[in-house]
């Protein structure tokens, strides 16, 4: 039981927190979750990020999902889900029951900017983060850029690629690569 309130409060301590979604979450997860606690590695980390990409809801919410079920299994997964859903669900009830009266203020404007640019720092940070782990020879780099151009350039393409499609082919692409290696390895001996 001790476990499951430490998962709920580490988790309602982050979602406290949770300005900017995922992305933006990602180096205080890495500090909290992988650095100070041990819960997780980064690797580990990075691959629930790609996983949360891939399923419905919040990245960072997901996330939290595996890694409390990492934890302690299915009463694991509920406690940190619970804990990181608290404080949004109180602090968004409060902006909803308050945010017309206030929205108009200078002060509320402003603050919203400030915010926004904490949200823009944090996200190139994860980003950064994201691309020393995964960006780590030619052939991830020319898959980054493949998945870059299909991303940047969408509104001119024919088709657009929904970001779970791209993740999942990007997954199917490291298998083939990786098999592709693992064969020509395995041939050379």
């Amino acid at each position: 039981m001790k476990e499951l309130l430490e998962l709920y409060l580490a988790f309602l301590r982050i979602g406290c927190v949770n300005f900017g979604g995922g992305y933006a979450m990602l180096p205080l997860l890495e500090q909290d979750l992988v650095n100070k606690r041990h819960w997780t590695t980064m690797d580990d980390l990075t691959d629930y990020f790609a996983i949360g990409q891939c399923t419905p809801g919040i990245i960072a919410l997901n996330v939290s999902t595996f890694i409390g079920h990492k934890k302690r299994g299915i009463p694991g997964a509920l406690a940190a889900t619970a804990g990181f859903l608290t404080a949004p669900v109180i602090i968004i009830l409060l902006i909803a029951a308050f945010l017309t009266n206030f929205a108009s203020l200078e002060i509320v404007q402003h603050a919203f900017a400030g915010i926004r640019v904490c949200v823009c720092v944090l996200i190139i940070q994860a980003v950064l983060r994201l691309w020393k782990k995964s960006v780590v020879d030619k052939k991830t780099l020319i898959l980054y850029l493949a998945v870059f151009c299909l991303t940047a350039f969408s509104s001119w393409l024919p088709v657009s690629f929904p970001a779970a499609v791209l993740v999942i082919c990007s997954g199917c692409i490291g298998i083939a690569i990786t098999s592709l290696d693992r064969r020509k390895g395995g041939e050379g001996k």
